[in-house]
């Protein structure tokens, strides 16, 4: 059983800006953001994180020049061949969501071992996207309806990525690095009720601290889905309420 706790989605932004910034080619920025990334899997379980989304690459990223991407592919290939043992001994599963037919076939075997071996650890669960894209997404899984009209359960079932396993719950924190404010196609179903947190911070600099104080922003925030709370100054309209 997928141990509880929140679901926590981070588009990790800022890599090239951080890079340029300091005279240094935007590749020297994905190779200090995988640092980042090693920091944020190590606590996030600490602070109540149960599921970790990290978007990697987006479909619309192989638009970037070549010898970007292909850099990308190196330190995401790297990343997992050094990292898959340290996440099975603690209990941290990996999953890659996205298209993989238009991955290497060496970047395939190794996301498949990386699976593999940690396809046991239920303490928390890594999801890795790669060449992902929202939009996509729901548009396969509206061609996979099958008549009728379909519940919102029924369609989340049909949008999971088949390489997760087990159902993953809805987004609870969307964190967004780099000083930007938008979503980019990243998991749009699955942050329909997601607390939006967006730092300056870019993502190699992005600490420990941040994640801690983005974890702290979303418990103070008030979630209703929609709903009304009742306040306990308000008892006659909560009888009116209940009398409709």
């Amino acid at each position: 059983m997928r141990s509880p706790g929140l679901h926590v989605a981070i588009i990790m932004d800022g890599n090239g800006r951080w890079a340029l910034q300091r005279g240094r080619p935007r590749t020297a920025g994905h190779v200090a953001g995988v640092e980042a990334v090693r920091r944020t899997v190590e606590v996030a379980r600490d602070l109540g994180v149960g599921t970790l989304t990290l978007f990697a690459f987006s479909s619309d990223n192989w638009k970037r020049p070549d010898v970007e991407v292909r850099a990308l592919m190196r330190l995401f290939r790297s990343y997992l061949t050094a990292e898959s043992a340290k996440c099975a001994e603690n209990g941290v599963r990996i999953s890659v969501i996205g298209r993989r037919d238009r991955l290497s076939p060496g970047l395939v075997r190794v996301i498949e071992e990386a699976e593999a071996r940690t396809a046991t650890a239920n303490r928390f669960l890594l999801r890795i996207a790669v060449d992902y894209s929202a939009r996509d997404a729901i548009l396969r899984a509206a061609a996979r309806l099958r008549g009728g009209e379909p519940s919102r359960e029924a369609f989340a079932r049909l949008l999971a990525d088949p390489h997760d396993g087990l159902p993953v719950p809805d987004v609870d924190l969307l964190i967004r690095t780099g000083g930007e404010k938008r979503l980019s196609d990243f998991l749009l179903w699955e942050c329909a009720y997601a607390e939006l947190v967006f730092t300056e911070r870019m993502w190699p600099d992005f600490s420990a601290v941040d994640l801690a104080e983005a974890v702290r922003e979303f418990s103070r925030r008030e979630r209703r889905f929609g709903t009304v709370p009742v306040s306990r100054s308000e008892p006659a309209l909560a009888a009116v309420a209940g009398g409709a």
